[in-house]
Formats: structure tokens, sequence, C-alpha cells
């Protein structure tokens, strides 16, 4: 049994090993409550460029796929009691080991700029990224003694958004008391940085998400973080679809296998303002069956138990914290969690998960990109563009109608019967594919060969080796050992030219044959976890 694959992301790979063991259940769902459905009267009317699909015509032979087909409509009445306002929410903002010790770090939430960082004592601190005095980044400037200090002139803040010190004041004079930055509450919970958002109340505790699973002795996972260029509504709805994992991520491992695709089992049994809760599995095999839950805004859940033939119960969790990073943009936490691991686990180095993980997300990533584009361009709800099957589309489809729900609490939505654009839509960098991607995936940032640190959202460093330091840690090392077996492939050529015995010729020049290759393998290492990943249909 293996959770360890990030390819497999909707525990579909615990199939084979599940049907083995010696009984299944399905683990709890997250408790949804005040389960009610949406007023159909309330939602302005919608033009449809595709009408209700009951009868399709194929060959002049009328076909009925009534059964096929998600309906469009939405469900029927009953008023909402409850408000949603995005900003009364915790947000996960890094992973805690990630956090640097030593440095601000710029974060975003829908359009709310902020910087996190680490205090004299360690404490983890966030503000608005934004100095008061001309409104520069505070996430630009640096760590003076346990405080962030502003690059442009100085100034200098408290964890608590006091400004201490500003050079340019006369001795003796005062700090004005406005000189202050906003500091958001935040929460260091089962390894990871969560922020309150809200500017009228304190943190509502009960809010901030806890997953069992996480806490269970023993229970052990692999955490990674990915930044990407597509808003994060399309990022969660590509993790509630697990219809198209056999398809779009054939042979990334050996648990998915486009021959696999097939019908899906998904049903929806709790609903609210917080989320949604349910079940999915295979047609072709019913009995075993995932647990399902969305909780706003951010978390995806998809968890799985069994007893195997020892009488044990083995948990089994996928979870996913997905943070908006403004129009386009996205970052994820992924954790992939299990009570137990095969050996092999632990013999394959983290670096190498970190980058299949990275791979599966670029091989979504030009579809995924466009259809960004493609929403943002029409401005219209999702049931005008999209033709959702019941058999692998119920849960998008229940996500938007959560939209539908919620969205006069949220900057901006596309639902299922309504939409709130933006003001102003943000440009989207759309993923580049053949040459490009080959250009884009062999200079790691965006305007500079072979600078490292450029943002650019379609590229693996950017998105993710940034945010980890031990991939961080393992490019360092294999570039310095890289350099050190050229240096000595050189010296052993060099050797061998100078020797007069014939066996020392022999020998030298084996050495630097070896050399040579030990060289080419940390490139290759080193390109595994660096460069994105191109189809091959895809290579010019």
């Amino acid at each position: 049994m293996s959770l360890s694959l990030p390819s497999s992301l909707y525990l579909l790979p615990l199939t084979k090993p599940l049907q083995q063991s010696s009984s299944i259940c399905t683990s709890p769902s997250l408790p949804i409550t005040n389960s009610y459905r949406i007023n159909l009267k309330a939602l302005p009317e919608r033009r449809r460029r595709l009408k209700q699909c009951q009868v399709a015509t194929v060959d002049g032979i009328a076909e009925d796929v009534q059964d096929v087909l998600l309906p469009r409509e939405a469900e029927e009445v009953k008023e909402v009691e409850e408000s949603y306002d995005w900003r009364e929410e915790w947000y996960p903002l890094y992973l805690t080991a990630e956090v640097p010790e030593d440095a601000p770090l710029g974060l975003t939430v829908f359009h709310k700029q902020l910087v996190l960082y680490r205090d004299f004592n360690g404490v983890l601190r966030c503000h608005e990224d934004r100095c008061p005095h001309r409104l520069a980044k505070l996430s630009e400037g640096q760590l003076v003694d346990g405080r962030i200090e502003c690059l442009y002139h100085g100034w200098q803040f408290e964890g608590d958004g006091k400004c201490v010190k500003i050079p340019q004041l006369p001795e003796g004079a005062k700090i004005p008391r406005a000189a202050c930055v906003r500091t958001y509450e935040v929460r260091d919970s089962q390894g990871v940085v969560w922020v309150w958002m809200s500017d009228k109340n304190p943190p509502n505790l009960t809010k901030l998400p806890w997953f069992e699973h996480y806490a269970k002795p023993n229970f052990q996972d692999t955490s990674t973080i990915h930044e990407l260029p597509y808003d994060h509504s399309i990022l969660l709805e590509n993790l509630m679809d697990p219809a198209h994992v056999p398809i779009s991520h054939d042979r990334t491992d050996w648990t998915a296998k486009r021959e696999d695709a097939q019908p899906l089992v998904m049903t929806v049994k709790e609903r609210s303002m917080r989320g949604f809760a349910g079940q999915w599995g295979r047609s072709k095999n019913p009995a075993f069956m995932n647990s399902l839950s969305f909780q706003a805004p951010c978390v995806l859940q998809n968890n799985l138990q069994f007893v195997d033939k020892k009488g044990v119960t083995q948990y089994f969790s996928a979870l996913f914290l997905c943070r908006p990073a403004g129009q386009g943009k996205s970052m994820l936490i992924v954790r992939f969690g299990a009570s137990s691991r095969p050996l092999l686990y632990n013999i394959i180095p983290n670096w190498y998960y970190h980058q299949n993980a990275c791979k599966v997300f670029e091989q979504d990533m030009g579809f995924l990109s466009s259809q960004n584009e493609v929403l943002i361009r029409e401005k219209v709800p999702t049931k005008e563009l999209y033709l959702n099957l019941k058999f692998s589309d119920t849960w998008v489809m229940e996500y938007r109608k959560w939209m539908d729900r919620v969205g006069t609490g949220m900057p901006y939505y596309i639902g299922h019967e309504t939409v709130s654009m933006p003001a102003e839509a943000a440009v989207v960098e759309q993923a580049p594919v053949g040459a490009a991607a080959a250009i884009s995936a062999s200079m790691p940032a965006k305007g500079g060969i072979g600078e490292l640190y450029a943002p650019n959202p379609t590229n693996r460093y950017y998105r993710h080796v940034i945010h980890c330091k031990g991939c961080r840690i393992v490019v360092r090392r294999l570039e310095i050992l890289k350099n050190v077996m050229r240096l000595l492939s050189m010296a052993a050529v060099t050797a061998a030219i100078l020797t007069a015995q014939r066996q020392w010729k022999v020998a030298m020049l084996a050495l630097a044959i070896v050399l040579v290759g030990a060289a080419q393998l940390c490139s290759s290492a080193f390109a595994l976890i660096t460069r994105n990943f191109i189809r091959d249909h895809r290579r010019l």
C-alpha cells in the first residue's frame, strides 16, 4: 500500500491493496451542519449558451442522455439563514518548517498582501505588507535584531506592529503614533501557519481547522508547497476531480493508468455554508469508497481507513490546503499521510517525491491555466460553459453551487448560476508549451540566463524549490558536487597526460570517465528537481 507517490492525488493507488484487506470502512466525513438548499428566486436569470441537454441526436437517431448529464438547474427552495464573510476565516499561509529564520516572507490572501517572519524569540509575526511611510513592501526589507526593517528608509517595527525606530528623526523626537503597521493574528497548528483575516472580530479558534488523522501517534506525512499560476477555485476543482487522474497522469507512476479510466460513484451527503462532504469510489469496485470533504474556504480532505489482516486499523489521508493568492494565482500545501508505510518509502529521498509532485502539477498546468483564462474572459456562470457528467463531475458542480450560496461574501467568484467578477481582471500568464516550455524549463528565471530568483509562476524552481528548504539544500549540494567532479576529472586527464607509465594512464583516464559520469548524474538530478516536465507530444 502506498500513499507516498504524490501523483496519487486521490488515494486511487490504495484500491488494489485494500481489496485484499479483511474489512473496509470509510473514515468519518467532515461534520457539516445546517443543511439547506438554494433559493432560485434570489438568483438572477442568466442567458444560456447550451440549453438543458435531455435529448441528443446522433446520426439522426435520438438518444436519451438525461441519466448521463448532471442537471443544469440548482436545487429546490429553502431560505438561506446564514451569511458568509471571507475575512472571518483562517487561511493557510505556509508550512511552519519552511518559514525562513532570517528573512521576511511576502504572501497574499486574495488581494491582501501580508508579510510573515519570526521575531527575535522565534515567534511568528504577520503584518500588512506595507510600510506606513511611503507604502514600500516590508517583505523587501530585512530583519534587524528580530524587528522587521523597511528597506526604503530603515523604519523598524516590533512584532505588535509598533514603530520603534525612524533614523530620519532628530534626537529626542517622538515617533508618531500613526507610524505603525496593521498586524494579523497567526497560529501554528499541526505544522501549518494559519492567519485570521478579520479586521472586525478577534480570532475564532473554533474555525481553526484541525485534522484528526495528523494528530494520531506515529502518523507520518510528506508535505510540499506549490505556487500555481491559476485561481484557487480552478485548483480546488482539479483536486476534487479523481476522474482525470488516469488520463492526465498516465504512467506518472505505477498507480495511474489510462486504461483504468471508468465511471465513478459520487454521492453528496452533507452541505452547508461551511462546505460539503460525501463519498466517492470506482464503479468497478463499489465496495471501496473514499470520504471527501470541502471545508470553507481552503481545505479539501480525502480520507480512508480500513482494517488490515492483522486486525489493525490503517489510516490514509490526502490533505490539500488551497490559499487564494490573487486573481489567477494560488498557493497549495499538500500533505499525504499514512499510519504505516512500506520500507521502500524511507529509502527514497524526499526530493524525489517533491519533484514527482511538481511533475503532476505541470501535467495539469497547461489546460488549467487556459481554463482560468476562459472563465475570466467569458464572465458567465459555469453552467453556461461546463457540460457536467454525473459520473465524474458531481463534486465540481457541488463546489460551484457552494459559491452561489456564499458568493456575496467573497471578493470575486464564478458560481454554477451566479458570478461576480473583480473590477479589474488580472493578467493571467498562460503556461508555456512546446519550444517555449523547453526554453522556460532550461532557464530557471524569466528574463535572465541562469538566474534563479526572478519570479516566474510557470517555472518549477519558482513554484516549489524556493519554498522548500530541503530541495534548496539538495540543489546547492548537487551544484557543488557537480563542479567538484568536473574539476577532479580534469585533474585526472591532466595526470594521464603527464604520467609516463601506461597502467597509470589507463587508470587516470578510467577515473576521469567515472568522474564525468558522476558529474552528469548530478546535472540530471539537478534538472529533475528544478526543470519543468514537458509532455513528449508538446515538444518541438
